[in-house]
């Protein structure tokens, strides 16, 4: 079972998720473009609850690692993250469920989120394999995906059915051991360029 971990960056920390952050998160949570390709929709308060309780059970069984996004600058949450299909005798895990407020789409954040995850997984975890997965309709979080130097690997074909009754195709990525270094060198010049005031076309 992954242990509970605090990732710190310059511009994002990535906490344990927690029942206290229902709030925050909500608040973070209501444009509702956020929630066009995610496999639920949160709609109210009542939501974001299940939704963390939800995460916060499969934490306990040992099944995911889930984390709220919390922007250094303003203090405030802006959305979460977590691990999850964790694998520890295979040595992978999937990042997944991520989801930011609108006004940090396109900025260094996700790239700093990512890279704080895939750090820890190849230096700390040891892990010899990361996956991504998204909606194939989603090319935002698809081009996102791709822009961190991950491999796709194919399409789950009628992976999964969403809360409106469409049947959701999904893209797999992914990322392996032997390829972090040319990632994380890759990562490491995106926040650089953007720690020296240049536009970062980040986006997930």
């Amino acid at each position: 079972m992954l242990q509970s971990v605090e990732l710190a960056g310059t511009a994002v920390k990535l906490m344990p998720l927690e029942k206290i952050h229902e709030q925050e998160l909500y608040e973070a949570a209501k444009p509702k473009e956020i929630w066009e390709h995610l496999p639920i929709k949160v709609h109210s308060l009542s939501d974001m609850k299940r939704l963390i309780e939800s995460a916060l059970k499969a934490k306990q069984e040992g099944r995911e690692l889930p984390f709220a996004v919390f922007d250094i600058e303003s203090h405030s949450i802006l959305g979460s993250t977590r691990f999850l299909d964790i694998s520890l005798p295979n040595k992978s895990v999937e990042i997944g469920w991520t989801w930011y407020h609108p006004s940090v789409w396109r900025t260094r954040v996700n790239t700093e989120c990512k890279y704080l995850l895939l750090k820890y997984c190849f230096e700390e975890l040891k892990l010899h394999r990361v996956q991504f997965k998204t909606d194939v309709r989603n090319n935002r979080s698809r081009a996102a995906i791709k822009r961190l130097g991950a491999t796709q690997e194919g399409i789950s074909r009628k992976h999964m059915v969403l809360p409106d009754g469409y049947v959701r195709d999904s893209v797999i990525f992914s990322i392996i051991d032997n390829e972090w270094p040319f990632v994380k060198k890759r990562l490491e010049s995106f926040l650089h360029a953007a720690s020296q005031g240049n536009k970062e076309n980040a986006s997930n």
